[in-house]
Formats: structure tokens, C-alpha cells, sequence
């Protein structure tokens, strides 16, 4: 095994992890849509959409994480796209813009401190790796 691959199986599993669980996630958001909107207080018209995109999040994740040789550019992006997002989810339960329930600004919040520590570790793959 060269010395590049074994830094960069680190960021590799972290990204395959984040793949996972974010299209797995999608997946439940779509699927439960209709049942999470009461007790989380958020519409099955914003599920859907965040479902949708979670689902290609999550494959596009797996594609990255599986390319014979990680793109700096890419695994960059990942992070970024992971700030911005936790970014959202911490603002969304207090613009006011969806009526969240009391259950759905902890959900928003524990999603926020979530996809934070994915791009943590993220960051501290592609500083291992010497991307």
C-alpha cells in the first residue's frame, strides 16, 4: 500500500460515512414526510425537497469517496457544502420561516452539531492525507 493511500483511507471512510448516513437520512425524510410533519413542525413540502437532496448528497458522497485517487478539489467542496449546511440548520429553526415544534428545533439543532462534526473530521482527513 503506498504511503498516499494509507493517508487518505482516513478521509475515505469519513466521506463513505457521511455518504451513508446522509442518503439514509434522505431516504427516512422522504419516506416519512407525512408522519415527521406534526411532531416536527416541518411541512412534508420542505421534507421532500431536503429528502431529495440528501439522497443525492449522500451518492454523490459514495462517488467521490470512491474514486481510485481523492480530488482535493472535491473532498474542499465536501466541506464546504457540510459548513454551509450546518450553517443552515442552525438558522432555520429561528428564522421562523417553517413552524417548527419544540422536537423540531432540537432535530434542527442535532442535525447542525451532526453534519458540523462530519466536516470536522473531514477537514482533519484531508490535513492527514496532505490534500
Amino acid at each position: 500500500m503506498s504511503t498516499l493511500v494509507a493517508r487518505t483511507d482516513y478521509l475515505r471512510t469519513v466521506l463513505r460515512l457521511d455518504g451513508w448516513g446522509t442518503g439514509v437520512f434522505g431516504v427516512v425524510m422522504l419516506a416519512g414526510a407525512a408522519a415527521l410533519s406534526g411532531p416536527l413542525g416541518l411541512p412534508t413540502a420542505w421534507s421532500i425537497p431536503f429528502g431529495v437532496a440528501m439522497v443525492g448528497g449522500g451518492l454523490a458522497l459514495l462517488l467521490i469517496a470512491g474514486y481510485p485517487d481523492l480530488v482535493p478539489s472535491h473532498s474542499v467542496a465536501v466541506i464546504g457544502v457540510n459548513v454551509v449546511s450546518a450553517l443552515a440548520l442552525l438558522v432555520l429553526p429561528f428564522s421562523g420561516l417553517p413552524d417548527l415544534t419544540g422536537f423540531g428545533v432540537a432535530f434542527m439543532l442535532i442535525g447542525a452539531v451532526w453534519v458540523a462534526v462530519f466536516a470536522a473530521l473531514e477537514v482533519s482527513g484531508v490535513r492527514r492525507g496532505g490534500l
